[in-house]
């Protein structure tokens, strides 16, 4: 998977998990459809979603640095370095 990809899977994850975490949204929408019952466990999911998600995010940047720094020495990544 190339680095951009994970670092856009992991920012959008991210920030999802983010709003629903810190914002009404799904209090809200659940609230109105009539699933309000679902909150209660709601937190023991999005925690965890956000925790996986901010920690694709630096996995991904890991690997940006990583590339650009073997690149600047000359050195090249084979897959089995990875």
């Amino acid at each position: 998977m190339k680095d951009a990809t994970i670092i856009k899977t992991g920012v959008i994850g991210t920030v999802i998990a983010a709003i629903c975490c810190f914002t009404p949204v799904l209090v809200i929408g659940l609230g109105v459809v009539g699933l309000s019952a679902w909150l209660g466990w709601l937190d023991y999911v999005l925690f965890p979603a956000l925790a996986a998600f901010m920690g694709i995010t630096a996995y991904g940047l890991w690997r940006r640095q990583r590339a650009a720094a073997c690149c600047k020495t000359g050195k090249t990544t084979t897959k089995e370095d990875i």
